[in-house]
């Protein structure tokens, strides 16, 4: 609704990666830089990591926008605690092969011969894995082993890990000394900073088609700055719900008391699903659980209270706006 409302084209800040709105700041220009160097030297593996949000996958498809079709096929793969042969399977259905009932050598094969025949074609095999973190150690011996595929001393399947930080530590581990050997590229995606976040918010809302509507005071960014520390997913969401309510609100100018009142409440949601466990021995959890028990009850409650009213008031608001719309002919 606030897209129409404000004449945007389309809805700036949601939260699917879409390469459209990619922006580059800095971090995002160095980082791009050595995906551009590890895939143009088309060897090891490429290594990105990042805070949740931090704008780790729009970044690869923002690249895979760049290069040719006909020089590359990519697939790519979302983990989560995966085995080795797990972890083939996943490979080979990202790549559009067959692989019910495949013992772990006959999918390897398989893999083997789809990187090679695409090589012989002219192109290269690209494997995204995104959550890399979550990777055990034996799929991550998998990755290597499908590093092997080698023609003229060209790889013919080249290997993309984004993770969270974390990913980094798993990667320091004392078994894994010949897959870091292989290593081309790595970079730790950072968050933007207080200028950056400004530019980022500009650009994604001109890549919607913004005639300056709505107009944002210049006190508000450095508070969406301080309420997301830069993240560019926490950004998205802070100022998704910020659109949201001016549209409700009937705001065509938002200003820093805005940008509170949405930031305290995306915390008071947050913190309607928190439960805090009263501290304590076994002994001291059961005689507190009609005192401090009874507390967090009642806390909880007055959170749910709070935020069944509040979202009970935009609901209606949201109605009567949408049937003056509809009457006017306007929707």
């Amino acid at each position: 609704m606030y897209a129409e409302f404000y004449g945007l084209s389309a809805r700036p800040f949601q939260l699917t990666p879409d390469a459209r709105f990619f922006f580059e700041s800095s971090v995002h220009r160095q980082a791009m830089a050595y995906l551009v160097y590890g895939l143009h030297h088309a060897e090891g593996f490429i290594i990105i990591t990042g805070e949740v949000g931090a704008g780790k996958t729009i970044l690869v498809d923002n690249l895979l926008t760049t290069v040719s079709p006909e020089s590359f096929v990519a697939a790519k793969i979302v983990t989560s605690q995966l085995g080795g042969d797990d972890l083939l399977h996943l490979v080979a259905g990202g790549f559009g092969l067959a692989q019910e009932g495949l013992s772990k050598g006959s999918l390897l094969q398989r893999i083997s011969d789809f990187a090679l025949a695409q090589h012989r074609a002219g192109k290269r095999a690209l494997l995204i894995v995104d959550e890399a973190q979550n990777l055990s150690f034996e799929a991550l011996e998998e990755l290597r082993m499908l590093s092997n595929i080698v023609v003229d001393k060209t790889m013919a399947l080249q290997s993309f890990l984004l993770g969270q930080p974390q990913f980094r530590t798993v990667l320091g581990s004392p078994g894994l000394e010949q897959l870091r050997q292989r290593v081309t590229a790595a970079y730790h995606l950072g968050p933007l900073n207080e200028a950056e976040t400004r530019a980022y918010i500009e650009h994604r809302l001109r890549r919607a088609d913004w005639k300056g509507d709505p107009h944002f005071t210049e006190a508000a960014f450095p508070l969406i700055y301080q309420n997301t520390a830069g993240v560019p997913r926490r950004i998205n969401t802070l100022c998704s719900r910020l659109l949201l309510y001016g549209f409700l609100e009937q705001l065509h100018t938002l200003t820093a008391s805005d940008v509170e009142k949405v930031a305290n409440d995306l915390r008071d949601e947050i913190a309607v699903g928190v439960v805090t466990t009263p501290a304590g021995s076994a002994a001291d959890h059961s005689n507190a659980s009609t005192g401090n028990g009874l507390s967090v009850v009642v806390e909880r409650l007055a959170h749910l209270e709070k935020s069944v009213d509040k979202h009970e008031r935009l609901i209606r608001r949201a109605i009567e706006i949408a049937a003056h719309y509809f009457q006017g002919g306007r929707l």
